[in-house]
């Protein structure tokens, strides 16, 4: 993977403010909804990357200490070597115990992670929830886990459950299980960061005079005022109706599209030339290359 630091244009020493700035600008320039040039849904998935790393405080420390090692499945910065698990699923504890017989620290020996993969709906990461996921034991057994997902979880982010990985040989502690969440697309919401976009269809009416709509979101409806003169395209923010993150939800962003009858009647099309008479000037005018 490339540098995340050098994915999101910010210096090493760059504070979480300016890497939240960064990395908005880039979600929206790379966003495949908003892009579509061939190669912005991978630079999108990129930049997402990076700020899965850079935008969490540990996750950083860990990139900073131990660099793209840290980003490796089944890493874990209390395992021995510094973090770093050796090649075949060998863990440090293991080797060692192998070779002196009590194991390379003081203590029963520590059982090794195990990962499992989970989808997420992006209305439980917008909203924060759970999800109950089923974990077969080394004995046959299946047994049914209830994970947390937290408000503003990411796609490829893990949960880490203590104790419900690998028992080890002999006794002692298990490690940990390690829930890899793949956050999946959803019909009318667009996530930038912790905020959230979302389009909502108004009518020409609407549009013109304006009006006093309802409006789901992640949160529950609101009543939204369109101004007079809407424009398609034109952005209303809701603060806090974003990502519930405790402490500092993100905001949410109506996007106000008009609506055209995809079949109009006669009497539509006759309202629609009376209002063309309307205009002051051709509405092209300045349109020129």
């Amino acid at each position: 993977m490339r540098d995340p630091y050098s994915v999101l244009g910010v210096p090493r020493n760059a504070d979480a403010d300016a890497i939240r700035k960064a990395y908005k600008k880039l979600a929206r320039q790379w966003h495949p909804d908003v892009n579509q040039s061939e190669g912005a849904e991978e630079r999108f998935k990129e930049v997402n990357a990076a700020y899965d790393i850079l935008g969490d405080e540990d996750k950083r420390k860990n990139f900073d200490r131990y660099g793209e090692a840290s980003t490796r499945t089944g890493f874990d910065p209390r395992a021995g070597g510094g973090g770093f698990d050796f090649g075949g699923g060998v863990n440090v504890d293991d080797l060692l115990g192998s070779l002196f017989g009590s194991g390379g620290r003081a203590g029963p020996r520590r059982g090794r992670d195990q990962t499992l993969q989970i989808g997420v709906d992006l209305l439980t990461v917008v909203r924060g929830g759970k999800r109950s996921v089923s974990v077969r034991r080394p004995d046959g057994r299946t047994e049914s886990l209830e994970v947390p997902i937290p408000a503003g979880a990411r796609d490829g982010g893990k949960v880490r459950l203590r104790g419900q990985g690998l028992p080890p040989r002999g006794g002692g502690p298990c490690g940990d299980l390690l829930v890899q969440l793949k956050v999946q697309s959803h019909p009318l919401l667009r996530r930038l960061d912790d905020d959230i976009e979302m389009d909502v269809p108004i009518t020409i009416l609407e549009a013109l005079q304006g009006a006093s709509i309802t409006v789901p979101t992640p949160t529950g409806d609101v009543r939204l005022k369109v101004p007079p003169g809407a424009r398609s395209g034109t952005r209303m923010r809701l603060r806090g109706r974003g990502v519930q993150r405790k402490g500092r939800p993100g905001d949410l962003y109506l996007v106000l599209r008009p609506e055209v009858p995809a079949q109009a009647s006669d009497e539509a099309i006759e309202a629609a030339k009376a209002l063309e008479e309307a205009y002051d000037d051709d509405v092209r005018k300045g349109l020129s290359l």
